[in-house]
């Protein structure tokens, strides 16, 4: 990946001082579970130095691209975020509290206790008496939010999460669709149910958390059209394609100075007759 990005910076540097319209060739974005689909807009990262961080903290980045081909540039400061008590895993199993590494899609509904904030692009349900999100991995509707009569106990609760009884974490929500493109259910069922909730003194069982006023700024950020994506992994797994963006405009910034530099020096030389 070294070679790739110093590659990737050469190339930029070579069509600058040469003046050529051109591109370069692609750039390796790492292991496939780490590749940031083309169509996205908005990109969250989330990353701590280790797979077990102390405290059970990481750091959460957004960025935002004006199209495929576009830099990403920051959308926000660097947050911190709570994760799952079980710190990270590649792979997760249902009940290990950990945050699973990859690269997920937002769902396409929030959720939250609290009545609509305003100003969010995506649909909003506030809940209600009777609204799960099943857990259940041996049930037809596993990974997905029920509503069940109010004051009824249906067949999947003891696995699963009362959602409107747990005010502090979900004033508001976003779901991160892990296991559901397929969901494996069963007793090899990688778990349910994580979120991009409410910041909790505490790590989480396996969610991501912000404190409110960050949370409610991602929240109203985030556009469906945008295609969002979240990448979650460690420092050393998630970043890359922001990280060659970066690289690369910077090597063209060097590059477009050393240029300005030459160019003033040789107007000096000939000004001196030289």
């Amino acid at each position: 990946m070294r070679r790739a990005l110093r590659s990737a910076a050469l190339c930029a540097g070579v069509l600058v001082l040469g003046g050529v319209v051109g591109s370069c060739p692609a750039l390796a974005l790492g292991p496939d579970d780490f590749s940031i689909p083309a169509s996205a807009r908005q990109l969250i990262v989330v990353s701590s130095p280790s797979y077990d961080p102390p405290g059970e903290l990481a750091s959460f980045r957004a960025y935002q691209r004006a199209s495929a081909v576009a830099p990403w540039q920051p959308a926000f400061a660097t947050w911190r975020a709570e994760i799952g008590s079980g710190g990270l895993v590649n792979v997760r199993h249902f009940g290990d509290h950990a945050t699973p590494t990859g690269v997920f899609d937002i769902g396409p509904r929030m959720y939250g206790n609290d009545p609509n904030p305003g100003g969010l692009h995506y649909a909003y349900h506030q809940l209600a008496c009777g609204d799960w999100w099943n857990e259940d991995p041996y049930s037809p509707t596993y990974n997905e939010f029920v509503h069940a009569r109010c004051a009824t106990t249906p067949s999947f609760a003891s696995w699963s999460e009362a959602l409107w009884t747990e005010t502090r974490a979900y004033p508001y929500f976003a779901v991160l669709e892990t296991n559901n493109d397929p969901t494996i259910t069963g007793a090899d069922a990688p778990g349910a149910g994580i979120f991009l909730h409410h910041w909790m003194d505490a790590p989480t069982e396996g969610c991501v958390a912000l404190p409110m006023a960050d949370l409610l700024d991602v929240l109203r950020w985030l556009e469906p059209g945008a295609h969002p994506v979240i990448e979650m992994g460690t420092d050393a797994e998630v970043g890359h394609v922001v990280l060659a963006a970066h690289r690369m405009a910077t090597a063209a910034h060097r590059v477009a100075t050393i240029r300005s530099q030459l160019a003033r020096l040789l107007m000096a030389l000939l000004v001196l007759g030289w």
